[in-house]
Order: structure tokens, then C-alpha cells, then sequence
């Protein structure tokens, strides 16, 4: 009975931590190759999720089925698809949203310098929390929404539920793993790196660099939403405290420093090292158990991983001139003499 309940957890933990890990790297799209300060990934991490979840759960209560879709909304559930188009339905508009916003904020916002694309970004994913947290015919407001279906929903025993989800998010990882490795090494990865390491030098290559770094800022954003919807359809509920910029934003941020920006392979270890320590605290004795603790032990890791290996535990890999393939090094230091 013991083993069952560490498999149990196991099982529970790598859910969690593949949907973290496609998030990082989405992030690692924007800033680990591009060099794009987005501080809004709460904003992206929301749409998606509601996104799914209105399109194929029961709807917010009020007047908004029955004025759009005649009352038939809440008696089908969603759009009362068959269990084998719904759950991939919901993940496919997802992107789509998730892709038109981040164009539109994307083609405003990435005209302005690093610092004030952060505060934009951050604004308009506050705006997206806060919407949802006042407009109640929304998403039913603060009590949020709840009873959001499951893949395969009585296929499978609610209690083996993650056994097949397991299964299917990291199925979702690695094909998203793959895409993003052949990309970043194609010479479109290529020009992004080149505009993260000098934008000047990009344009006067030839390179437009405007489109580049919005293919990858709404690229990103997609990816954020794939994210979004796979955190619907485990946890079941979401409310917009869910969202809020410390559970949302910051956490994966430090998953991607403390990996490797720049690393695909090291957003996927950032975000299963920092959601290990956000989780293993709970069996942590007396004081050491505050859920507050953890957020110092997320910070003391950054600030180590900052000082020992300031690319990240993996940091950066780049080709040498004989085309092998070498981690990069922090500059030394020196009068070189």
C-alpha cells in the first residue's frame, strides 16, 4: 500500500511537472533564443487554460449560454463532441487565441525596449487575470470555474486518471521538445540567436528583424497555451488566483534560469528541480513545512545556480568551428595579458 501511494505521487509529481516544462519552453523560445523579456506568461498560461475549459465544459453560470447558444450549451456540455475531438479541440483553440493575442500584443509591444516590453507585458497579463476575476457571465468570476472534463472521461477509473494522463502530457513534451530542437537549429533558430546576441548586426545582415521576433513571441505564446490547457484538464478547476504573477510567471521563470536559457533540455530539468522543491516541502519537518519556506529555497537555488553556473545547470550548447557541440562558459575575466 505504501508503494502505491509513492507511485501514486510519482505519477502526480511528472504530470505537473511536464505541464511546467512545456511552459519553460515556451519562455525559452522568447528569451532563452530571442532575448524578449516577457513577464506575462500568466497572461498566455490563462487563455489557454480557459480557452479549453469553456470550450469543452459546462458552461459559467448565467445569461451567456442561453443569449449565445440558445440553452443548449450546458445541457451538452460544451460542444457535446465525441470524447475522441474534444479534449484535442479544446488544446487546438487554445493555440489559436493564445496565437491571435500574442499577435496583436506582439506587434504593439515588441517596437518597445526591453524594459518597457516587461511592464507591457506584465500589464496586459493582469488585464487577461482581472477579466476574468470581474466579468462573472465570463467564467463565473472569483469562484472560477470547476468540473472541467478529463481526456477519456470514464474510460478510466478516477483514481488511475493520471496513469493515462502521464502518458498523454508527455507525449505532448516531447513532441514539442522535438519541433522546438529541429527549429532552433534550423536557420531560422539561427537568426533568432543572432538577434538576441545583436540585434544591430541582425538587421544589417538583411534580417527583418521585427517579423523574427514576433514569429517568436506568438510561437511562444502558442506553446504557453498548450501549457494552459493541459493544467485545465489535470487539476479540473480554475479561478484567476490561479493565475496570479508569483504562481504563474515567477516560478517558471526560475525553472528556466535555474536549467539553462537558451537549453531546451535544461527547461525541462529547471522545471522538474524547482517544482521537485516546490512540492517536497510539504513533507518537510516543523517550521521547514511553511508553503513560505519553499519560496526561500526557490530563491536560494537561483541565487546559487547564478553565482556556481551562471548560464544554468546545463546552460547554453553552441557549435564550434568543427561543428562540435560544447556548453557555453561565462566570460573570463582578465586583462588577458
Amino acid at each position: 500500500m505504501e508503494f502505491a501511494g509513492i507511485l501514486d505521487y510519482a505519477v502526480g509529481f511528472v504530470v505537473m511537472a511536464g505541464i511546467y516544462s512545456v511552459l519553460a519552453l515556451g519562455l525559452n523560445v522568447q528569451w532563452g533564443f530571442t532575448g524578449l523579456f516577457n513577464i506575462g506568461i500568466a497572461g498566455f498560461f490563462a487563455l489557454g487554460a480557459y480557452t479549453s475549459a469553456l470550450l469543452t465544459g459546462p458552461p459559467p453560470q448565467g445569461q451567456f449560454e442561453d443569449f449565445v447558444f440558445g440553452g443548449d450549451w450546458a445541457q451538452t456540455g460544451g460542444l457535446g463532441l465525441g470524447i475522441d475531438l474534444w479534449f484535442f479541440l479544446g488544446i487546438g483553440a487554445a493555440m489559436l487565441v493564445c496565437a491571435a493575442v500574442a499577435l496583436v500584443i506582439g506587434y504593439v509591444t515588441l517596437r518597445l525596449n526591453d524594459d518597457y516590453l516587461a511592464i507591457a507585458t506584465l500589464g496586459i497579463a493582469e488585464s487577461v487575470r482581472l477579466f476574468f476575476l470581474n466579468e462573472k457571465w465570463a467564467a463565473n468570476g472569483s469562484r472560477g470555474l470547476y468540473n472541467i472534463p478529463q481526456f477519456l472521461e470514464g474510460w478510466i477509473a478516477p483514481d488511475k486518471y493520471d496513469y493515462l494522463y502521464v502518458v498523454v502530457v508527455l507525449g505532448v513534451l516531447a513532441v514539442l521538445f522535438l519541433a522546438m530542437q529541429q527549429a532552433v537549429r534550423s536557420p531560422w533558430g539561427r537568426v533568432l540567436r543572432a538577434i538576441r546576441e545583436d540585434e544591430v548586426a541582425a538587421e544589417a545582415s538583411g534580417k527583418d528583424v521585427s517579423k523574427f521576433k514576433l514569429q517568436a513571441f506568438v510561437l511562444g505564446a502558442v506553446i504557453m497555451g498548450v501549457g494552459g490547457a493541459l493544467y485545465a484538464h489535470n487539476i479540473r478547476f480554475l479561478s484567476p488566483q490561479t493565475f496570479d504573477p508569483l504562481l504563474a510567471t515567477f516560478i517558471i521563470w526560475a525553472m528556466l534560469m535555474v536549467g539553462g536559457s537558451g537549453n531546451n533540455v535544461g527547461a525541462v530539468l529547471g522545471a522538474f528541480v524547482v517544482w521537485g522543491i516546490w512540492t517536497g516541502t510539504q513533507f518537510m519537518p516543523g517550521v521547514f513545512k511553511d508553503p513560505n519556506f519553499r519560496f526561500f529555497m526557490i530563491g536560494a537555488l537561483i541565487v546559487g545556480v547564478m553565482l556556481l553556473r551562471p548560464g544554468g545547470i546545463l546552460g547554453e550548447s553552441r557549435r564550434t568551428a568543427r561543428g562540435r557541440t560544447a556548453a557555453a562558459r561565462p566570460p573570463e575575466t582578465g586583462d588577458g595579458g
